[in-house]
């Protein structure tokens, strides 16, 4: 499940017992990095811009992709980008080496890593990757779950997504039995071939 505070309180109230079985879904975790990125980014190139360098004006992107999905010209470009002394690159940097976290398959050698990320992360002079380090070390324990359940919630994101694309179908109908019936419609993967004997 994603690492907010909400989900966490339903959690304790509604399944008692289950705290110690909690997942934090890499892809928020991932994400929650990627917003650090960019905090450093937008502020890096707004001192940039100042100075009159257009270095990283334009590649917001760039730092969200996974390089081997670039094409190769985007790829050496973004490759002297992230190997250049920008403070971005080193936000780039701490993230990948925590999501390599996420291919580790024994706890000790990957508790060990995070010790050597998380001082790694604080030790950096940028901000907002020291808040979410400290975020990461915070719930540590519910992120290290992975290794023993290695699930991820992007079933359920996707099934919310085609029920927000089935309520902003309906534009704004009111009656909850038609759109319960919609959700089934579109999501339960209906066979509507007739029958034939």
């Amino acid at each position: 499940m994603d690492m907010s505070d909400p989900y966490l309180s339903s959690v304790r109230e509604h399944l008692p017992g289950a705290e110690g079985r909690i997942v934090f879904d890499k892809f928020d975790i991932a994400n929650h990095l990627g917003e650090a990125v960019d905090q450093v980014r937008r502020k890096e190139n707004k001192t940039l811009k100042a100075a009159g360098h257009d270095r990283l004006a334009g590649t917001r992107n760039d730092w969200l992709k996974n390089p081997a999905a670039m094409d190769p010209k985007d790829r050496r470009e973004f490759a002297e980008l992230r190997q250049s002394e920008l403070k971005t690159a080193r936000a780039w940097a701490l993230e990948e080496t925590a999501m390599a976290l996420c291919s580790y398959v024994c706890e000790r050698p990957a508790r060990q890593r995070f010790r050597w990320w998380h001082n790694w992360a604080v030790r950096s002079r940028l901000q907002p990757m020291i808040e979410v380090a400290r975020t990461l070390k915070r719930q540590f324990e519910r992120i290290i779950t992975y290794l023993r359940h290695p699930v991820a919630d992007a079933a359920s994101e996707s099934l919310n997504a085609k029920i927000e694309c089935v309520k902003h179908t309906a534009r704004g109908s009111r009656n909850l039995r038609n759109f319960i019936h919609a959700i089934h419609f579109h999501c339960d993967e209906l066979d509507l071939a007739p029958v034939t004997h």
